[in-house]
């Protein structure tokens, strides 16, 4: 928000930075920082072992098999047949939402929709008893719901997507906004470290192929500010469609804006890609305020901006720079399995290695008569061996060990006891997992992924900034308390009084 401010506009962040007050000392209390703990702590004020979402991702410990955090094979895909990418509810969410709470306080009149490319940012932001959750279908381009929320596509959900806006978006390619040569902030537009775009031979603008590469792919328009733009105005569509702020009632409308995401991790954050992002979104921030002012009202709406997470420098970056870095865990659960076979004499003990987390196979142990502390000790061991592991600990040890704060506070409230793994490992700084040769990723507790911006603009709203301590914890109940609701039950955070005016 501020490496790119000269490029702003007055009506998009610098609106929400020069007439809001910004928090700019706000961390994630918790590890790993990965999306869906991120949306959900903003949203429930609680943390992973509390709420229950554990990651995107994680491995169900009884039968050894994957979860995805919002996956639901008894409800059925709504816009779509497509059963993968629409069945998909916020059953695994274990506390109420501040979203929720507002639905209770206001007897369900004050209504809930939650936008976002992504179906995870979507749900467990709307929480439990929205009006609607709405997300993009890679298979058709039109943005579906399930039956968790309703049988049937709203009539302006129908609508929208018969816009096809998405090739409109991306009909005349991606070029940068601006003459490239004033991209200052961001490394060579060609830098060996950033991924491709669809059929790409180079990561450089201009992207003549969008379009087509669009029709081949529809999710390639995620990596793109043509993502954000399509979500802002779905958002336009959810005020007009359900006649949000249209009373006296308070209404909450939930945004996730996933491009800048996608793009990071692609391209890396030092690329021009990513900076030209932030520059579009920034336009499209001012035309989505200067939308709700004429139909909500200024000063008539709050709005608050954050992020589920911050993301890494390149490791090939960093290397040119001579940070240091690297990749961690290259074929750690292939050797760790080895280990143990040597030592236990069975195979296939780890499971998987998930969210910097292992995960050992419970039927495997019993078919073999093991303990699992005794292969857990084991593997802890061994696994510190390894130079780019800085710690690694049992999750039912980590309270004794000498793992230094802020650290470890962080791995507790991260480790759900029912869904979380069995090891957490800690890797040293900007070593980053072997699958981000390019662009980058995110998942630890070091600053670059838990520091994370938050600005209140709006109603209740004084004008102001603070360098303070304060965590995403504290989204919930700031909005609680500016709602004068109940906080959501998971809650643990607490309210940053600064911000609220009289």
């Amino acid at each position: 928000l501020y490496r790119f401010y000269g490029k702003y506009g007055n009506d998009g962040f610098k609106r929400l930075l020069n007439t809001g007050y910004s928090l700019n000392n706000v961390h994630i209390p918790y590890v790993p920082t990965i999306t869906a703990l991120g949306h959900t702590c903003i949203y429930t004020g609680s943390v992973p072992a509390i709420h229950g979402i554990a990651g995107n991702d994680w491995t169900d410990k009884e039968t050894g098999k994957g979860v995805y955090c919002t996956a639901d094979d008894s409800v059925q895909p709504v816009g779509t047949t497509n059963t993968k990418t629409g069945s998909h509810s916020p059953k695994n969410l274990w506390s109420t939402t501040v979203t929720d709470e507002l639905r209770l306080a206001t007897n369900f009149q004050g209504k809930v929709v939650g936008v976002s490319l992504k179906d995870r940012a979507s749900i467990l932001p709307a929480g439990h008893t929205p009006n609607g959750a709405f997300w993009f279908d890679d298979s058709t381009g039109n943005f579906i719901t399930s039956t968790w929320y309703m049988n049937d596509l709203p009539q302006w959900v129908k609508s929208f997507n018969s816009q096809n806006l998405p090739e409109k978006l991306v009909a005349n390619g991606w070029n940068t906004l601006l003459p490239i040569n004033e991209y200052t902030e961001s490394a060579p537009d060609n830098s060996p470290w950033e991924g491709l775009l669809g059929s790409a031979k180079t990561p450089t603008f201009p992207y003549s192929n969008l379009a087509k590469d669009y029709q081949t792919k529809k999710d390639n328009i995620r990596y793109t500010p043509f993502g954000n733009t399509l979500t802002l105005k779905l958002a336009e569509a959810s005020v007009e469609g359900e006649k949000l702020g249209g009373d006296n009632i308070t209404d909450f409308l939930a945004i996730n804006l996933a491009s800048t995401d996608y793009a990071g991790h692609k391209f890396g954050p030092n690329s021009i890609e990513v900076e030209d992002v932030y520059i579009r979104l920034d336009q499209d921030l001012a035309e989505f305020f200067k939308y709700l002012d004429s139909k909500v009202g200024k000063g008539e709406y709050t709005v608050f901006l954050s992020a589920d997470h911050g993301g890494a420098h390149s490791v090939g970056f960093l290397k040119e720079h001579k940070i240091p870095t690297g990749f961690f865990g290259e074929d750690a659960e292939k050797n760790l399995n080895q280990k143990l076979k040597e030592k236990f004499g069975a195979d296939k003990l780890v499971n998987a290695i998930d969210n910097y987390q292992v995960y050992f196979d419970r039927k495997v142990l019993a078919d073999n008569k093991l303990e699992l502390d005794d292969v857990r000790n084991f593997a802890v061991k061994e696994i510190e061996k390894d130079p780019t592991v800085l710690y690694a600990v049992s999750v039912d040890k980590v309270q004794e060990s000498s793992i230094p704060e802020p650290i470890k506070q962080r791995i507790i409230n991260g480790i759900n006891r029912q869904r979380s793994g069995d090891i957490q490992l800690i890797s040293h700084d900007s070593m980053l997992p072997p699958y981000s040769k390019t662009g980058t990723t995110h998942s630890v507790w070091n600053s670059y992924d838990s520091h994370i911006p938050l600005i209140f603009m709006g109603w209740g709203v004084k004008q102001g900034e603070s360098n303070r301590e304060y965590h995403m914890t504290d989204i919930a109940p700031t909005v609680s308390s500016l709602l004068k609701i109940q906080f959501p039950s998971g809650n643990v955070g607490n309210p940053i009084t600064e911000v609220i005016g009289k």
